[in-house]
């Protein structure tokens, strides 16, 4: 049965540089990030046997989120202007080397965000006969993509967890078919995405359970209880219509590779001698 692993290479990027201690390689440059990573691909074939990968990298000019919504992620350090020592993103170089050392599928993403071309793969792969989809990332986004076969892990070397409908269902109140729509109703900090007022995540779990869309609690503004929170909906379309059009990943990315060109190495040897041959250490 192929069994495909997504990996989102940015958030494990950012995971291994700020959640590592500081390690420093053969010039004085900081590579936590590239140490980190090595581990984690090493742990993730080990743990999840995937018969086909991809680690999936965001480039500099990723879609055009920014351009409908000048505010989107705006609360991101600027990292253009940091010291390479500071960048998690001056690592990039020596990740990518380590990968293709690996023989591990790789890609930088152009003209849309990473996040979109993994949501076409996952989308691809789980209509196909037996294919399983599993996306490494601590990215809610992804929980809109979750059903019977495609779930998402939450890394933590052998520690880790998976996030299935049964699971969002639990922590939300909603299933993963409704999980954009939640999201777009109480906005998302970490994305410099705003909610409707008064809304949080019970209210709008209990909303989407009884009118089932945007759309239709929209319809039924008016019935809503208490009066705050149905005059901030009434006055909530333009910022619901725009909210979905950041959140909802675009399932019609173009894919760099096909995914049956995908193989995954059966063993990955992450060890000093790797790191030593790209030449941190």
């Amino acid at each position: 049965m192929p069994h495909l692993l997504l990996i989102d290479g940015h958030n494990l990027l950012f995971k291994m540089f700020y959640g590592m201690p500081e390690i420093r390689g053969r010039d004085g440059s900081k590579v936590q990030a590239v140490v980190g990573f090595a581990s984690a691909m090493r742990k993730v074939v080990s743990l999840c046997r995937p018969s086909h990968m991809l680690v999936l990298f965001d480039s500099e000019e990723c879609g055009d989120r920014r351009q409908m919504c000048p505010d989107y992620k705006a609360n991101r350090p600027d990292y253009s202007a940091m010291e390479p020592d500071d960048c998690p993103f001056s690592q990039l170089p020596y990740i990518y080397k380590m990968l293709e050392k690996m023989e591990i599928p790789h890609a930088e993403i152009h003209g849309c965000e990473a996040d979109d071309v993994i949501a076409s793969y996952a989308l691809e792969c789980s209509e196909r006969d037996d294919w399983t989809v599993l996306i490494m990332s601590t990215d809610k986004d992804y929980y809109q993509l979750i059903r019977e076969n495609v779930s998402v892990m939450l890394y933590r070397g052998f520690d880790s967890t998976f996030v299935t409908p049964d699971v969002v269902f639990q922590k939300y109140g909603v299933y993963p078919d409704r999980f954009a729509d939640h999201k777009c109703l109480i906005g998302d900090k970490s994305d410099n995405i705003s909610g409707v007022p008064g809304i949080g995540n019970k209210r709008a779990a209990d909303l989407l359970n009884k009118y089932g869309t945007l759309e239709g609690i929209l319809e039924h503004a008016e019935e809503v209880t208490p009066v705050k929170v149905r005059e901030a909906l009434l006055s909530a379309g333009d910022l619901l219509t725009r909210n979905r059009q950041l959140i909802l990943l675009d399932k019609s990315a173009q894919l760099p590779y096909d995914p049956d060109t995908l193989i995954a190495p059966r063993f990955v040897s992450g060890g000093q001698a790797l790191l030593e041959e790209i030449g941190i250490f």
